[in-house]
């Protein structure tokens, strides 16, 4: 699921539904179903969040702590408050352009097209995952796939296909959605050559300032065995009052 959230990040941008009508999920095309699953995650407005991502390999495992303001789609700042050596360092977002902060070798590197494949802090996480330099909404085409339970709620199956034009990691996505909630229970991400690359599930549902939501977020990878990122939600505040000017390169080696 996208987080599929946005820290820099769609995963910070935990915003409001739309402010249309009681439409329900029935009425709606695949693609207006996606459009409001996508905006009661990444948002109209602005949003701060506290969470923690843990890493778990075949041997090991760490938790990386975080604390994200965003505003609409093109601004986003995030800083890691744990663990120690990590502390301090920040990621931010402005339009298409973004940047990370090592306080420990003073050093400021604007992250080129070219890295948005790798992995965000170590994790399973793509940095276009956290960065969201793509969109779901725009850069594919919807069709429903029939309907499933996932943990015991009915939920709208639906293919997301890549534009022949879009610039994405993905040639095309399995969504989950919920009937009701417009939450993704579940996403299958697949690569050019159709094969799957990574299963993400959300669970422990509840409601957060107002807005019920997953909590929990397990993006397991398809070949890679004892290997998985699991997010955690601990605070979500919505429509959260912050200015454009909050966004700098000043603020991301300040921010506390």
């Amino acid at each position: 699921m996208k987080l599929t959230g946005q820290i820099i990040t769609g995963i910070a941008m935990l915003l409001l539904l739309p402010a249309s009508g009681p439409a329900t999920a029935q009425q709606l095309s695949a693609k207006e179903i996606i459009k409001k699953t996508d905006e009661k995650f990444n948002g109209e407005l602005s949003g701060y969040s506290v969470m923690s991502m843990t890493i778990v390999r075949s041997s090991w495992q760490r938790t990386i702590e975080f604390k994200s303001w965003a505003l609409e789609d093109d601004y986003a700042l995030t800083l890691i408050t744990a663990p120690a050596r990590e502390k301090g360092q920040t990621f931010l977002k402005r339009g298409t352009e973004m940047w990370s902060w090592n306080p420990a070798i003073n050093r400021l590197i604007k992250l080129p097209p070219s890295m948005m494949s790798q992995g965000w802090m170590g994790s399973d996480y793509t940095n276009d995952d956290i960065l969201r330099e793509s969109s779901v909404v725009e850069d594919y085409t919807h069709t429903f796939e029939g309907e499933e339970e996932i943990d015991g709620r009915m939920c709208h199956k639906i293919r997301l296909t890549a534009k022949d034009d879009a610039d994405v990691l993905w040639s095309h996505q399995l969504w989950w959605v919920d009937k009701n909630e417009f939450i993704v229970l579940k996403a299958e991400l697949y690569d050019e050559d159709g094969y799957l690359v990574r299963t993400e599930r959300g669970s422990d549902l509840r409601t957060m300032d107002g807005r019920f939501i997953p909590t929990t977020i397990e993006l397991i990878p398809a070949e890679e065995p004892g290997r998985k990122t699991i997010l955690n939600i601990t605070e979500v505040k919505f429509n959260v009052k912050i200015e454009e000017s909050f966004f700098s390169q000043q603020n991301m080696k300040t921010i506390r």
